[in-house]
């Protein structure tokens, strides 16, 4: 560890393990599928596979549902508001919960939640009750039972992998979870006019079953210390910020993500921009497009992950993969063209699939065991309320000053802000495993 760091800061540095070859060929640089081999992890990840595209389709069918009902989509939006608010409550609460009980337990309980909140939701569609009031309330009690859920698994990859695989672990989940957002809403506008709405909600509820049954099947995680004794409460959760506040690293890898998304996720301005700077390919066409390019980018990213995911300088992986999005997006606000536009998009989806590998990692490795669940609850909602606030913020800007000088604007501001958060604090350029 660096002897200029703060005795309070957490181990960085780790003996170097035993010298294996490397993989040669392709193979260096397809994805690192090391944490696959070890059974929990594999369990875990694979019924990720299902869910992530089964998650999707109630995504697409609860707006479409309210829409149906009332013809509004400042309804549609109230209801994405109802749903935010519970999610970073329970997800501050459950990181704090997660810290004090065995988390398989707790995963059991809050996926079990999910998946009755599905078969509700499809009973209330196949019954014609039409109310948006019953969905509203069902999906405030979805999202809260996620924000419980997501600290308590998001923790307990650490107790399933080593160290050293911690990246190629985030890079295996979060490729399924960017694979779920470009081929869930395809699948559900493919099977609304087949099968029906009300049935989209049972196929989300069968896929959870299949959650279910691997956390079932995976080893018990309870605290490694005496924290089971301790209440999760306020004072907890207060803890929490405090460690983060005490340790550099997290907190650098917090505002990190914090810069990129508020300042950089321009999709509020998507709309705007295919009705007018690129109308000329087709309206509809070029919206698909862009909302479809950063996803397909960060699926990219993690197939070939295997070119980064074995780098132990954390800290230089953040800084230089939320750089590199904000220069993607800066370049994507000065495209004319269409295909430039989704190539830096495109571009900018793999930088924040390495954003989001090494972030995750720190996390992981930076913070002890009885704090993991906290520091992912904070997770949770850094990464749910920052592209929210940048819909707003952009949406101002690009009304203000057009839209394309927005998102130019805002990616040249990343950068900016990026390199001097690194420059003014070094822990997270130091920060090694």
């Amino acid at each position: 560890m660096d002897t200029s760091e703060s005795s309070t800061e957490p181990q960085t540095e780790a003996a170097p393990g035993p010298y294996k070859p490397s993989r040669r060929g392709w193979r260096r640089w397809a994805m690192d599928t090391r944490p696959l081999r070890r059974p929990a992890y594999r369990r875990l990840w694979s019924s990720t596979i299902v869910t992530a595209v089964g998650s999707q389709l109630t995504a697409v069918a609860v707006p479409k549902q309210i829409y149906d009902i009332t013809g509004s989509s400042a309804w549609v939006g109230y209801a994405g508001f109802a749903g935010l608010v519970p999610m970073v409550l329970f997800a501050l609460w459950g990181g704090a919960v997660a810290d004090t009980v065995d988390r398989r337990r707790l995963l059991l309980i809050t996926n079990s939640g999910i998946a009755v909140t599905s078969v509700l939701f499809w009973l209330q569609a196949a019954s014609g009750l039409d109310s948006v009031g019953v969905l509203i309330v069902l999906l405030a009690v979805q999202q809260a039972f996620f924000g419980l859920n997501s600290p308590a698994r998001n923790a307990s990859i650490a107790r399933l992998v080593p160290e050293e695989e911690l990246p190629a672990a985030n890079a295996l989940g979060s490729t399924v979870m960017q694979t779920g957002l470009v081929a869930g809403p395809l699948l559900a506008g493919a099977l609304i006019p087949v099968v029906g709405l009300p049935e989209l909600y049972l196929i989300d509820a069968l896929a959870l079953c299949v959650t279910v049954w691997a956390v079932v099947r995976l080893p018990s995680l309870p605290p490694l210390t005496t924290t089971a004794a301790r209440r999760a409460g306020i004072r907890q959760i207060a803890e929490g910020f405090r460690y983060i506040s005490r340790h550099k690293v997290l907190l650098l890898s917090f505002l990190a993500d914090i810069i990129a998304m508020v300042f950089g996720m321009p999709r509020a301005l998507f709309p705007q921009l295919a009705a007018q700077t690129y109308a000329s390919y087709g309206e509809g066409l070029a919206l698909g497009l862009l909302f479809a390019a950063i996803p397909i980018g960060a699926v990219l990213g993690g197939v070939f992950s295997g070119t980064f995911s074995r780098a132990r300088r954390h800290g230089w992986m953040v800084i230089g993969a939320v750089v590199a999005w904000g220069a993607a997006i800066a370049g994507f606000g000065l495209s004319r063209s269409l295909w430039f536009a989704v190539a830096f998009l495109a571009t900018a989806g793999v930088a924040d699939m390495v954003s989001m590998v090494f972030r995750g990692a720190i996390l992981l490795s930076a913070a002890t065991d009885e704090m993991r669940g906290r520091m992912q609850g904070v997770f949770t909602v850094v990464v749910a309320g920052g592209p929210r606030l940048a819909d707003v913020l952009h949406g101002t800007a690009g009304s203000a000053f057009g839209p394309r000088a927005a998102v130019s604007g805002g990616g040249l501001l990343v950068v900016a802000l990026m390199l001097g958060l690194a420059a003014a604090v070094p822990a997270l350029r130091r920060y090694r495993v």
